[in-house]
This record gives C-alpha cells, structure tokens and sequence, in this order.
C-alpha cells in the first residue's frame, strides 16, 4: 500500500509541476507572523484592468437573470486584493419584492469544503494535527472493512477524498435523515473501492470525519473554530452554520425547485446540514468576496501563505471533471483535487476552483493566481447557467475568443 500510494503521489506531481508552480510561486512573500499593516503585500507587475470586463459580465448577469427567469443571484469579482464588482440581482424568493443584496445569505453547499480543509491547515501549522498522521491517533472507533486501511487513513487522505471508500457513500441515507454519528460508524460496513489514498472518490459523510478531527484536537465544536479563526478575523459576520441561522439572517434567499416553466420556493432541506464541514455554511457575497481575498494570499495576517499552499497543492487526478459543460470540455486539459479546492488547467493557466450544490441553491468559486482575478456566483435555484458567467469573464482576462457560455442546457453542478 505504501509503494502505491508514493507511486501515485509521484506522477500526480510529475504531471502538474507547472500547474503547481504557477499555484505555489505567484503568491507574494510574507512571513507567517507578518500583519497587513506591518508588511503589505509586495509589489507585483501590474495587471491589465479588469473594469471593462468585470462590468460586461455584470451586464450579462442581469440579462441571464431576467432571460432565464431566474428567482435571485449574487456575484463578486475581485483583483489584485480588491472587490471589483460586488452585487445582487433579482429576488431572494419568486414572486416576492425583496431583493437579493450584498448582505443576502445563501446557503454554501460543498463551497464549505475549503473552509474545512483552511481550518485544517490552521491546525497543522500549529502542530495540532498532521496531515500525514493516520487519523485514528485521535479517533480511536474509526473502522472501515479493511481494519488495516483504516489504520492508515490520514488528514489528507480525507480532505483530498482519498479514503478508498465508493463515491458519496451514504450520502442517500444522509438525504432520508439518517443521523450522521451512525453513518460515521456505518463507514466500518462499507464497501471498499481501493486501498486508502490509492484512487479519488468524493464524500461528505467521511469528509465530515474532519470536524470530529477538530473536535479531539481542540476540544472545541468544529463550527465555532471556524467563527473564531475564520469568519470574524475576515470580518465575515453574516457568515453562519445550519438552517436555523439561515432562516434567521435578516435578508437570505430561499431555494427554489423547478415547478412547471418555472420556479418554485421551498424550505431549505436539513440533512445536508448535519455535515457541516462538507455543506454547512451559509454566506452572503460580501462575506464570500473577503473569503475569496484570503484565499488569493491577500491576507497573511489571518492566512498565512504556507496554510493557503498546503490546500492549494493538487493531490490526486480527477479527469471526470474535464466533462460536462462546454467551457470545461474546450478550456480544461488538466483537472486535479487538492483539499477541499479542485485545480484545474484553464487555457494553460492555473483556475483554483470549487463549486457546490444542494436542492435549490447552487455556487461557485474559482481563482486564477497568476492573473491575481477571482469570482464568486451563487445563486437560489438549480438552473447550470449561471455557471457560464465564470468562464466568460476568465476568456475577457485572457484575450481568448469569445463564446456564449451562458447557453447551457445541461447540469454543471459538480461538487
């Protein structure tokens, strides 16, 4: 198992030398102690700006949203360590006069990955956990069916869905409200598809294994630990866990379910909430653009570049993700999963992305480093189209020819 899994490791890095480089050495320089205020971000070449684009995809957000129908839709872009754009379109619930702005709350689905995997490299930077350690030092009743497997499963197995289990296991008996202690220990029935940290398989149930992770290494609950070091530091302050605190925001945007030629508001479902390191947070785009800033390196004093590098390195291929829509078939060549992020190769350009999706809402966010440009979209209905709009604007900052992305039929709701 240990010569695979090197094995493995060596030609995923073999193939993405370039991709990693362009992730890990366009970052500025700072030292892990240094503040915004003591150290500000080093001078880099200027980059084109990005106005003009920015402002088309704007423009083309609120046609798609009027076109197609669709009940709201939030969006920031961000460059060089600044919101370009920051706006809301359309309406938190159809039918209703209550606009989606800035501070609207929607609901994060698996975008709340990286938080987990950030929290994670946090805690490793302080000696608190491992990423090579096997996990079952600090979650001794951790099993799968192969007892020896499990004895080698590690941090970075889980946050990089390496842990040998079939893809979303148990993810049915989550949405039927089976609780998730059980289907924690249930992982010991499971079937195997390969040894752990040999092959990639997406999971929320054993992805959530990472809060209990956080839990035995602090002592502390894995949502206030993400409040503490996360949220409020980066001044995230409409950013919350579960259902309840989505319903309580002052202004958040209800799911919506194709209904007819239209669509049709529901109340948000729970179960997917039960696993809040894989799909519990909720957020508005202003908290989501501040996210975004952090991630691209702009904020040392609360993410240090070495925390954002470990999470940013690609760790296993997932060439299923060069299918599907038609700007991952015509732009992507190369796709990988690092923790809690996906990288891909855009064009020959490094795109740090993640996307998300449960019933009624859907998201994305995605990066490209050496162009130091950003977005987030999130949206509250299961149209695929607004995905477009990530493409579009990455064409605009590369000079490539333009395509109407915005077109697609098909679901682009990758996790």
């Amino acid at each position: 198992m240990g010569h695979c899994r090197k094995h493995t490791l060596a030609m995923t890095h073999k193939k993405v030398t370039i991709v990693m480089l362009l992730a890990l050495v366009l970052a500025p320089k700072l030292s892990i102690g240094d503040s915004v205020a003591a150290a500000p971000v080093p001078a880099r070449p200027p980059h084109p700006d990005i106005g003009a684009s920015a402002r088309e995809v704007e423009n083309l957000a609120t046609q798609l949203v009027a076109q197609k129908h669709l009940p709201g839709l939030a969006l920031a872009i961000v460059q060089d360590g600044k919101v370009v754009t920051l706006r809301g379109f359309g309406v938190t619930t159809a039918g209703g006069t209550d606009p989606v702005t800035t501070d609207t709350v929607f609901r994060l689905a698996s975008l709340s990955k990286a938080f987990a995997a950030t929290l994670s490299s946090l805690l490793v930077s302080e000696g608190a956990m491992g990423w090579d350690r096997p996990i079952i030092n600090q979650l001794p009743a951790f099993k799968l069916r192969d007892y020896a497997s499990a004895r080698t499963v590690t941090v970075r197995d889980i946050l990089s869905h390496r842990v040998g289990l079939t893809r979303n296991t148990y993810d049915r008996d989550l949405e039927n409200d089976e609780p998730y202690p059980l289907l924690a220990e249930k992982l010991a029935d499971a079937p195997m598809a390969c040894t752990p940290g040999d092959c990639y398989a997406y999971q929320n149930i054993a992805y959530s294994l990472i809060g209990d992770l956080v839990f035995a290494a602090t002592g502390d609950f894995y949502s206030h630990q993400v409040e503490k070091r996360i949220f409020h530091p980066l001044g995230m302050y409409s950013s919350t866990y579960g259902r309840d605190a989505l319903e309580a925001s002052p202004s958040w945007a209800s799911p919506h379910v194709r209904r007819g030629k239209g669509w049709a508001s529901v109340r948000p479902k729970e179960s997917y909430y039960h696993v809040p390191p894989a799909a519990g947070v909720n957020s508005s785009i202003h908290d989501m653009a501040q996210w975004l800033i952090a991630q691209m390196g702009h904020r040392p004093d609360v993410l240090p570049l070495p925390v954002l590098n470990d999470i940013h390195t690609p760790q296993v291929a997932t060439p299923g993700e060069l299918r599907g829509s038609p700007w991952r078939r015509e732009r992507l060549t190369v796709a990988y999963y690092a923790l809690g992020w996906r990288v891909f190769d855009y064009a020959g350009h490094t795109l740090v992305f993640h996307g998300g999706a449960v019933q009624g809402f859907r998201g994305l966010i995605a990066y490209m480093p050496d162009q130091d440009v950003g977005i987030v979209v999130l949206w509250n209905s299961e149209s695929a189209a607004p995905s477009g709009l990530l493409p579009t604007l990455m064409d605009r900052v590369l000079g490539l020819p333009r395509k109407d992305w915005l077109g697609v039929d098909s679901d682009d709701s990758h996790d």
